[in-house]
C-alpha cells in the first residue's frame, strides 16, 4: 500500500511515462524528425550566428561547439547514432570533399575566364593574414550550414519521404536563405538551389559524410573569397581583384560565381555523376512504407 506521498509522486509521474501531459506531448513532438530537425537547426544556428564573423578562430570554435550541439540531439533527442560525424574518417573525408570543390570552382572559373567573363589582378594584401582569415570564416560558415541543411534537414525529411524529396525540398530552402544576400535575385536563388543545395545533398547521399559536404563546400567558398569573386553576394578581402566582363549570366555580376551559368553546367554534371555513385553504393532511400 502506497503513502500519500508515493502516490502523489506515481500519480503525478504517470503522464510522462505514458506520454501524456504536456510536457508528454511536448516530448513527443520534440522527437519526431520535424521536432530534432528544428531543434538541432536552432542551436547550430544561434553558434554560427554568434560566432560567424569573430576574429581569428572563434568561426572555427563555433563549428567545433556546433558539432557538439548536432551530436547531443542526434543522440539525445533523434535517438539516432551518428556515424556521419564519425572522427574515424573526418579528415580523409574533408580532404577528399575539398578536392573535389576545389576543381568545382577552378574548372568554373576557368572556363568563365577563357570565355571573357574574368580578369585578375594581385590584391596586394598581406598573404597569410588573408589566407588565415578566410579559412577561419569559412570553415565556420560551411560546417554550420552542413550541419543544418545535410546533417538535420535533409536527414530528417529523409526519413519522412525518401531521399528524392528530401534533395528537393532542401535545394528549395537553400537557394530561399540565399534570398536575403546582396544582388541576390530569383535566378540566382535558382542556381544556388541547383548547384549548391542539390550538389551538396547528392554529395552527402553518396558519402554519408558531413566532413566531406563540409570539405566541398568548405574549398568552393574559400577559392572564390582568395580568388577575389564575390561569396553568395558579399565581397571578403582576398588575395586578387577580379573585374567582370560581358553579360551576368557568364560571369554572375555582382552576386558571384554561383549566379553564373557555367557553375550550374558543371555542378549538374557532378551531381549525377555522384547521384549514380550513391545509387550503386545504397545511399538513395526511398520514402518509407505508410503503417496502418
Amino acid at each position: 500500500m502506497s503513502t500519500p506521498s508515493a502516490a502523489q509522486h506515481e500519480e503525478g509521474s504517470t503522464p510522462d511515462k505514458n506520454g501524456g501531459g504536456r510536457s508528454g506531448r511536448l516530448g513527443r513532438i520534440v522527437r519526431t524528425p520535424l521536432g530534432w530537425m528544428l531543434t538541432g537547426m536552432v542551436g547550430v544556428g544561434l553558434l554560427s550566428g554568434l560566432t560567424a564573423t569573430g576574429p581569428g578562430p572563434v568561426p572555427l570554435l563555433g563549428a567545433v561547439a556546433a558539432v557538439a550541439v548536432y551530436r547531443v540531439v542526434m543522440r539525445r533527442i533523434a535517438k539516432r547514432s551518428t556515424p556521419e560525424i564519425a572522427r574515424q574518417r573526418a579528415g580523409r573525408e574533408a580532404l577528399h570533399g575539398s578536392a573535389v570543390g576545389l576543381g568545382f570552382v577552378l574548372v568554373s572559373v576557368l572556363l568563365i575566364t577563357v570565355f571573357g567573363g574574368y580578369s585578375f589582378s594581385w590584391a596586394g594584401n598581406g598573404f597569410f593574414s588573408v589566407v588565415w582569415s578566410a579559412a577561419m570564416m569559412q570553415a565556420g560558415a560551411a560546417v554550420a550550414e552542413e550541419l543544418m541543411f545535410r546533417g538535420l534537414a535533409l536527414q530528417a525529411l529523409e526519413q519522412l519521404w525518401g531521399s528524392r524529396a528530401a534533395i528537393v525540398i532542401t535545394a528549395l530552402f537553400f537557394g530561399v536563405a540565399h534570398l536575403g544576400a546582396p544582388g541576390a535575385g530569383m535566378w540566382s536563388a535558382l542556381a544556388i538551389a541547383l548547384e549548391a543545395g542539390v550538389m551538396l545533398g547528392v554529395a552527402f547521399l553518396w558519402r554519408r559524410s558531413i566532413w566531406f559536404v563540409a570539405g566541398l563546400h568548405f574549398a568552393w567558398n574559400t577559392a572564390e573569397q582568395l580568388l577575389g569573386i564575390p561569396v553568395s553576394g558579399h565581397t571578403p578581402t582576398g588575395l586578387f581583384t577580379v573585374d567582370t566582363h560581358g553579360s551576368s549570366l557568364l560571369n554572375g555580376g555582382t552576386f558571384g560565381l554561383e549566379a553564373s551559368i557555367v557553375p550550374v553546367l558543371v555542378g549538374l554534371l557532378l551531381t549525377v555523376r555522384m547521384f549514380v555513385l550513391a545509387g550503386r553504393s545504397g545511399g538513395v532511400r526511398p520514402r518509407r512504407p505508410v503503417r496502418h
